[in-house]
């Protein structure tokens, strides 16, 4: 679980790094502007640490769901040689998800200046901008993300529907309660996370607000990276310990 959680956490700072400190700039400068290179690059790293981030999660419903329903079998299935394997895979096929988006932004044509009603240089936004035919772009932007959002999406509600499955079974009512929490809290990111990501995703071939568009965006851009340290970390109790200790020596 830790392996997973300092892998989420890189993942997650890596996420917003790429648009976070662009955003300060340009409110410091008072400047909206970004180089035709950095928006590349901004859409290269983007998608490959948001399909990481997006991966992770699937992982770790696995995860859980092998250490509440299978708890005997947790430490031969899970053990470090799968965890890092998972890890790698997760990586690699981040990696060749960001290349596509890479090389189909790549071959749009833009006549003049243009401004995106996003805090970030988005694909689906720079399809409605070019001026060059997108119709296949359009066409394989959606199957990618059928391909690396729904497949990842039924992992995790398989998990968690065998997870709730078997708490129910549990007859402890503090048992329950307790492993509802976990799991409640970890869903509620997971469906923050998916929710505003398809739906700036699905807004594009419709005709939607800008402000409703960029409000999503910095949902799953920003807020979601942001609350994973919390459900994830500050309410295992080991690391509420060792944050303790830290605070303890600091003060």
């Amino acid at each position: 679980m830790y392996f997973f959680l300092s892998n989420l956490s890189l993942a997650d700072i890596s996420f917003i790094s790429t648009t976070v400190p662009k955003i300060l700039v340009n409110i410091q400068t008072q400047s909206k502007s970004i180089t035709y290179a950095g928006c590349l690059t901004q859409v290269s790293v983007f998608y490959l640490f948001g399909c990481v981030d997006d991966l992770l999660l699937t992982v770790m419903a696995y995860d859980l769901f092998m250490a509440i329903c299978h708890p005997l079998h947790y430490t031969v299935i899970m053990n470090p040689h799968l965890c890092g394997l998972l890890v790698l895979i997760s990586f690699f096929i981040s990696l060749l998800e960001s290349q596509l988006q890479l090389s189909m932004v790549l071959s749009l044509i833009f006549c003049t200046a243009v401004e995106i009603p996003h805090f970030f240089c988005d694909t689906p936004q720079l399809f409605n901008l070019a001026c060059s035919d997108t119709y296949t772009n359009t066409i394989l932007l959606y199957c990618f993300g059928a391909i690396f959002a729904r497949v990842p999406v039924t992992g995790i509600l398989f998990s968690y529907t065998r997870i709730v499955s078997s708490i129910l079974s549990v007859s402890s009512v503090g048992g329950k309660y307790k492993a509802f929490s976990t799991c409640g809290s970890r869903l509620s990111v997971v469906c923050l996370f998916y929710g505003t990501g398809l739906g700036v995703y699905l807004s594009s071939a419709i005709s939607s607000s800008a402000r409703k568009g960029a409000a999503a965006s910095v949902t799953y851009g920003m807020v979601t990276p942001m609350l994973n340290p919390f459900i994830y970390s500050l309410r295992n109790r080991d690391i509420k310990r060792a944050l303790q200790r830290i605070l303890s020596r600091a003060t």
